[in-house]
């Protein structure tokens, strides 16, 4: 891919704004009251290579890409309100950065190369620096090549802790992973192939749970355990079901919502998605149940037993308050919000699917259909508004007056699956295919099924040019993202 320097992106024009979020440039519904007296936690990370042991008991380890040698890389946990500082080492070959997946930050903190800061090159750091705004499950890892180096294991998990936390016996998280090894262990090196490029992505042949192949997870009857779920598989598509127990999720994508039991009882996080669940422990004594992931038809598998004790925490399962406070997010008035379509095209039987849409969807998707079969012939794959992205610099596909309220109507015209991902906000998902729905989640990483259309809505309230893209990380290396600018204060578009 070609990856250039904006003209604009000076030296100056990078300390001015490091400047800016170094004290705490935020402002409307970021601004803390006192900045300057928040608590201030510090970390180092150090990006390199390093033996893992995914699966138990195998004879070798797998040579892995990881945070402080070890995949997923060191628990980040904060309180709300804390800022935090994270000194991050390169001790790779090649360049990388760490984005802060989900956070609402200043742009220069976000962690895309060329666009928001210079990559950190081989044996140099970089310092982040930010207020956590929101409380909720968030994650870290690369936007520098991400599809190679998430893919060899660099990520791992940010915690921010409420203010008050809901009362649960255990806080755990789990972050989902598959690999894709070849026969002595070690990482397939296909990284980037048409195929993956063109299709669902990297689909791996082993499935993790914080790095390790699971066998057993022990639990008690009557315990109460909050389980933060965290996708950071490439391509995969997690659809957990907890046999006979009832997973009640209480966030998405760090964010609060009304505590439910899903549809089916089943828990489906996308690429780059985050669920919190409670989970009571109903089982008997010594019993053991499997969690299994039937979501792709025909390639059901087991992912972890649970194994009850022989001694229970308690008789019956404590009756505590699920909900979680609300964050500091901006609501968007539905009514006086500018409206943008936005339609994802491209990838393998992608000019079939937008045929079957053509009729239906008037002007807007047959002019993609006209962009896209000029750009499929320069090799490009996948398409926002007709448009494949090269590299992390290009001209905003959007252009946002901070401050306004936007509902954007966004169409999967392809026969694949798309996690859609917004950097530095959240936004309410208003509809699918024109059905209201019933929770209004806010969420960054929405999970589009072929045909599907969703309404989201947000407060332009966080200046700077962010990334807009798939991230099924192969879709993203071919094509599918792109820019969305929102404008200083007062300036305008």
């Amino acid at each position: 891919m070609n990856y250039k320097i904006a003209p604009e992106f000076t030296r100056r024009f990078f300390l001015k704004s490091s400047s800016i979020a170094l004290a705490g440039g935020f402002t409307g519904a970021f601004a803390w009251d006192d900045v300057q007296a928040a608590a201030i936690k510090t970390f180092r990370l150090r990006a390199g290579m390093s033996p893992v042991a995914l699966i138990p008991d195998a004879a070798v380890k797998t040579n892995a890409w990881c945070f402080d040698g070890t995949v997923p890389g060191p628990e980040i946990r904060v309180r709300q309100g804390e800022r935090l500082r994270v000194a991050v080492e390169n001790a790779l070959d090649e360049e990388t950065t760490v984005h802060w997946h989900g956070i609402r930050l200043p742009n220069p903190m976000d962690g895309v190369p060329h666009l928001t800061q210079p990559p950190i090159s081989p044996g140099s750091a970089f310092t982040y620096e930010f207020d956590t705004l929101d409380a909720g499950t968030f994650w870290y890892h690369p936007h520098q090549r991400s599809f190679e180096q998430v893919g060899r294991g660099l990520y791992g998990p940010l915690i921010v802790e409420e203010q008050t936390p809901i009362r649960v016996d255990r806080d755990l998280t789990w972050i989902l992973d598959d690999w894709r090894l070849a026969r002595d262990g070690q990482i397939s090196g296909d990284f980037g192939n048409m195929h993956d490029m063109s299709h669902n992505g990297r689909i791996g042949n082993t499935v993790t749970i914080n790095g390790r192949v699971p066998e057993t997870f022990s639990v008690r009857r009557g315990e109460r355990i909050r389980l933060r779920l965290i996708n950071a598989a490439n391509a995969r598509i997690f659809g957990i079901d907890f046999d006979k127990h009832k997973p009640v999720i209480i966030a998405i994508d760090g964010q609060p919502v009304a505590p439910h039991v899903p549809q089916d009882e089943l828990i489906v996080l996308g690429p780059a998605m985050r669920i919190d669940v409670v989970i009571d422990m109903v089982g008997d004594v010594s019993q053991r149940f499997t969690l299994t992931d039937p979501f792709y038809r025909g390639l059901k598998y087991r992912l972890v037993d649970l194994v009850y004790a022989d001694t229970p925490l308690r008789d019956r399962v404590p009756d505590w308050d699920m909900q979680l406070p609300a964050n500091p997010l901006a609501e968007p008035d539905l009514n006086d919000a500018e409206r943008h379509d936005v339609i994802f095209n491209g990838g393998m039987m992608g000019g079939m699917v937008m045929q079957e849409l053509g009729g239906s969807m008037g002007h807007e998707l047959m002019g993609a259909m006209g962009s896209m079969r000029g750009m499929m012939h320069s090799g490009k794959i996948w398409f926002i508004n007709g448009v494949a992205a090269e590299g992390h610099i290009m001209e905003p596909m959007l252009r946002l007056v901070h401050g306004r309220s936007h509902i954007v109507s966004m169409t999967n015209a392809t026969a694949w699956h798309h996690p859609i991902h917004f950097h530095g906000h959240s936004f309410r998902v208003l509809s699918r295919n024109g059905n209201p729905t019933a929770h209004k989640e806010w969420q960054d990483t929405v999970l589009m099924a072929p045909k599907e259309r969703i309404e989201i809505a947000f407060v332009a309230d966080n200046p700077g040019d962010w990334m807009f893209h798939c991230h099924i990380l192969e879709h993203q290396a071919a094509g599918m993202m792109g820019v969305i600018r929102v404008t200083q204060p007062g300036e305008r578009t």
